[in-house]
């Protein structure tokens, strides 16, 4: 399925973000505080994967991250997309640039997470996080950086990372590895005037946490509260602005203070 809001705009420049699947997703918030911000918005989702998660699908919301969006003014495509399967990162940017334009900036929140250790992991689950994870994030930055035509110095790359091992093997491994390819990114692609950063956001309720989690982390976080996906948005919402064109090669802790 796929959706298109309005018509793309002649002055409103374009992000990707990857993983929007709901509305109370780290993805979504960002969307959002960009299309306010005056972005247009290309969004990639995939329910397949939330059906397989505790938190189940959310009928509706798509239309409904669609329809707020274009409430902020932001022209918007929504594009279904397996990024577990190679040929998919240039199926999306071909299919952005065909209904909005060119993309300047590209924020992938889109993720494999399913808990496993160091004893339990499968190989199927452990290719599985390498291939979304991994594999996706190199292929989507480099069909970026291939198709990149934005003004210079205005190019954005921003992922989302986690510190997370233990208990969680697959993904913490698979996303230190998107940290690398995400920080090479700001050395190999200078010559465009494209920043790359990794931001890690902590934990994050989005329906995941049981008490037990949510206890602990507020009880390790000095500010006594749990992060949220505005906490998120508003630091890629500023890195994507002009006054974050500094801020470049990092990996970005935005956690409130946790340990």
């Amino acid at each position: 399925m796929t959706s298109t809001q309005q018509l793309p705009s002649a002055v409103r420049p374009l992000a990707l973000v990857t993983g929007v699947g709901r509305t109370v997703g780290i993805g979504a918030g960002i969307a959002r505080r960009l299309a306010a911000s005056g972005w247009d918005i290309a969004f990639t989702y995939w329910n397949p994967y939330d059906a397989r998660m505790a938190w189940g699908t959310e009928p509706g919301a798509t239309e409904a991250i669609d329809r707020a969006l274009a409430e902020q003014g932001a022209a918007t495509a929504a594009i279904e997309a397996d990024l577990a399967d190679p040929d998919t990162p240039a199926r999306v940017l071909d299919e952005v640039e065909r209904r909005l334009g060119s993309v300047t900036a590209l924020v992938m929140c889109h993720c494999e997470s399913v808990d496993s250790g160091l004893l339990d992991t499968t190989v199927e689950s452990f290719d599985r996080h390498f291939a979304v994870n991994t594999r996706a994030t190199w292929l989507l930055i480099r069909e970026f950086g291939r198709r990149f035509t934005a003004e210079h110095g205005t190019g954005r790359i921003i992922a989302l990372t986690s510190d997370h091992t233990v208990g969680n093997l697959p993904y913490g491994a698979s996303k230190g590895a998107l940290d690398r390819i995400t920080l090479a990114a700001a050395h190999e692609l200078a010559h465009l005037g494209v920043t790359a950063n990794a931001i890690n956001p902590g934990p994050v309720d989005t329906g995941w946490m049981s008490e037990e989690i949510r206890a602990h982390c507020l009880d390790a976080t000095p500010l006594g509260r749990l992060g949220t996906p505005q906490d998120t948005a508003h630091l890629v919402d500023f890195l994507c602005s002009r006054e974050g064109q500094w801020v470049n090669g990092q990996l970005l802790k935005s956690n409130g203070g946790f340990e």
